[in-house]
This record gives C-alpha cells, sequence and structure tokens, in this order.
C-alpha cells in the first residue's frame, strides 16, 4: 500500500470505529461542538466549502487539511462522495496528521 493510501486507510479505520463523521453537516457540528480533532477536505472541494471549514477550524485550533478528492474521501470512509469528514478521537488524528506532514 502506498504512502499516499495511509491515509486513506486510516480514514476508514476511524469510520468503522465510529471515531469519524462526514459530509458538510456533520463534519461543521462536529468542529462547532468541539468534537473535531481534525477535518480533512478534499483537495477538489468547492473554494466556498474550503473557506468556510479553513475559517471555522482556525477560529477553533483544530487542524484542517486538504487531500485527496472528494470521490476518495468518500470511498475510504465507505460513501459517496464526501467533501469533508472529521476525525474525533485525538490519538487516530495525531496519527493521520504525521502521515500528511510526512507528505508536504
Amino acid at each position: 500500500m502506498g504512502k499516499m493510501d495511509k491515509v486513506l486507510s486510516l480514514l476508514g479505520l476511524c469510520a468503522r470505529g465510529g471515531n469519524l463523521v462526514s459530509g458538510e453537516f456533520s463534519t461543521e457540528k462536529a468542529v462547532k461542538s468541539g468534537k473535531a480533532a481534525l477535518v480533512i477536505v478534499g483537495a477538489d472541494a468547492s473554494d466556498n466549502t474550503k473557506k468556510m471549514f479553513t475559517n471555522m477550524c482556525e477560529y477553533r485550533s483544530v487542524p484542517i487539511y486538504f487531500y485527496s478528492s472528494k470521490e476518495e474521501l468518500g470511498r475510504a470512509v465507505g460513501k459517496e462522495m464526501r467533501s469533508s469528514a472529521a476525525v474525533l478521537n485525538s490519538g487516530l488524528a495525531k496519527s493521520i496528521i504525521g502521515h500528511l506532514e510526512s507528505q508536504k
């Protein structure tokens, strides 16, 4: 499995363990309620979506990354296309951030 896939497989793991919510509404709710430890937005999401989540996450000091595509994110978490997802477990979030940072 390539390094690129590590992030997506970890997101899938989070989803199966109930440690992830996806879709704009659920992601926004997780950030605003303080449950989100990490937000991932598809790199191909609309500028509006990116701006909305960037502002929301910066305001609440939640790490946010633009990664992969809506289709890949959706597939990783076992859903249709998803432009955004929030990881709710801080340990898993740290692990994913480690992989994201190592790719930069």
